[in-house]
């Protein structure tokens, strides 16, 4: 008899709810308030959900080949990114939230635990001095690294609109 493994999202469960409250939360924001900084200084609400938006096609399909070309300009989303992208509005956010999620979703539930260890090396687009950066790393690390940077700016987005009287991921302060 052959026992069939459970996929990754058995164990990634969770990111599904936070995903949802990402939504919830990012949707209705007007483009005043996703101009304001997430603290002096810093950047702003809306570029924040971008770099969170942009770094899940960064690492799921940039490096893992993973979900739909049609994907790839997202990537270029992030504020730090070369290419310099406009502030994107609460529905453009939302859409890539979905999109990407979609993504990830697809992925975790194909892989199963054996998929872990699989090692990827930097991406050839990479430009040489960037390649000497990043060293190799396993699908297990860059699923964990996803899950823990959106945990993180995710709790940043929940301080800078508490700060503000609305609602963040984890509900109202």
């Amino acid at each position: 008899m052959t026992r069939s493994l459970p996929s990754l999202f058995t164990f990634y469960r969770g990111w599904g709810t936070y995903q949802q409250n990402l939504v919830k939360v990012i949707a209705p924001l007007s483009t005043e308030q996703l101009t304001l900084p997430t603290a002096p200084g810093h950047w702003t609400i809306g570029m924040v959900a971008q770099h969170l938006v942009a770094n899940r096609v960064w690492w799921f399909q940039v490096w893992m080949g993973e979900g739909d070309p049609d994907l790839a300009p997202i990537a270029h989303w992030d504020p730090a990114d070369d290419v310099e992208q406009d502030p994107l509005s609460a529905a453009e956010l939302v859409s890539g939230l979905e999109a990407t999620w979609g993504m990830v979703h697809d992925a975790l539930e194909r892989w199963n635990p054996t998929h872990l260890d699989e090692v990827f090396q930097a991406p050839a687009a990479l430009r040489e001095e960037e390649r000497d950066l990043f060293p190799p790393v396993s699908r297990q690390w860059i699923i964990w690294h996803v899950l823990e940077h959106e945990i993180h700016h995710g709790g940043e987005l929940t301080l800078a609109l508490g700060m503000r009287d609305l609602p963040g991921i984890y509900g109202s302060m």
